[in-house]
């Protein structure tokens, strides 16, 4: 079904409301009744658009805003889920509401595809030569990691002692990031390298740690939860150690994207349960991203721009670009 040892603690400077000069331009594809912007490469923009039916369609946004939509063949329901170079990786339901993973080409060309043994596939993550990852679910609703060559062939993965597997970022070099739950159901972040070993981690305090996305120089960003149930950000560097950070006023702290300049996009909860988006610069400084006359925002992918989605006053869901063009 379609759609989730403390080495250094970052010193961190936070500018608690958005900034007035930031340029904010939103979206809609026709048709839209909610958007929902995924990821964005180069400026280039994808994500899914629901439509008076209720049904979802893909969407990709150039960098000149033209905005293109698209469907898998077949599909009760469309979803982009990653861009990278122009190369879409999303999930689509059929008729019977089981999902796949497709890949679509630069040229629009879309195929679609499921590891062995699946009843669900996610392709969540795709990198620019092409190559998907994600995890599929088996029958016995048991999920395992998955990678897809640009050939078309596709790996099936478990680090070592899980019980459950789900990848979420890949980066140029085929490292693939994500999460698993061992056999107590403890969740642990894990990295695996192109030639399948794995390093498997977790901050200090985590008693739940979710890796999300890996830059093209091995740093990793996601979210841990501490044993007051409380969310916090986390960046893992190249060399293993760990900087964990909060935008003040944040009770929960989500990371999702990270750059190959170590910028690192999210979204946070405040004590009045409203979720903001917020950027963190490289150097530890923190930026709140609220769309003018929105609710809520959520900043999800960084890369030419930050893109993401933001709830207006009538409860409608939009996209927007911050920054680019």
């Amino acid at each position: 079904m379609l759609r989730t040892s403390l080495l250094a603690l970052a010193a961190l400077t936070f500018l608690g409301a958005a900034d007035a000069t930031a340029k904010y331009i939103t979206f809609d594809p026709q048709g839209s009744v909610a958007t929902y912007a995924e990821s964005i490469s180069a400026g280039t923009i994808a994500g899914y658009y629901v439509d008076s039916s209720d049904t979802a369609h893909g969407f990709v946004r150039a960098a000149d805003g033209t905005i293109t939509t698209f469907d898998a063949q077949g599909a009760a329901g469309t979803l982009a889920s990653a861009i990278d170079h122009s190369i879409i990786a999303g999930i689509y339901d059929d008729s019977n509401y089981e999902s796949h993973g497709f890949v679509r080409a630069a040229n629009g060309s879309i195929t679609e595809f499921d590891p062995a043994g699946s009843v669900d596939t996610m392709a969540d993550c795709v990198n620019g030569k092409g190559t998907v990852a994600g995890y599929y679910e088996d029958s016995s609703y048991i999920n395992h990691g998955f990678v897809r060559a640009a050939n078309g062939t596709i790996t099936s993965f478990d680090p070592p002692g899980a019980a459950s597997t789900s990848a979420f970022g890949i980066n140029v070099k085929g490292a693939i990031t994500g999460a698993y739950a061992d056999s107590n159901r403890e969740i642990h972040g894990f990295v695996r390298a192109r030639n399948g070993t794995y390093t498997t981690f977790d901050p200090s305090g985590s008693v739940s740690t979710t890796a999300r996305s890996i830059n093209n120089d091995g740093a990793i960003a996601g979210y841990y939860q501490d044993s007051n149930y409380a969310n916090h950000g986390f960046v893992r560097a190249t060399d293993g150690t760990f900087a964990t950070f909060d935008p003040p006023g944040s009770i929960s702290t989500f990371a999702y994207s990270i750059d190959d300049k170590g910028m690192i996009v999210g979204y946070y909860e405040d004590s009045n349960y409203v979720n903001h988006g917020f950027e963190r610069l490289s150097d530890g400084t923190i930026k709140a991203i609220n769309v003018p006359k929105s609710t809520i925002t959520y900043a999800l992918g960084v890369g030419g721009g930050i893109a993401g989605y933001y709830e207006d006053a009538n409860s409608v869901f939009h996209g927007y670009l911050k920054g680019g063009s």
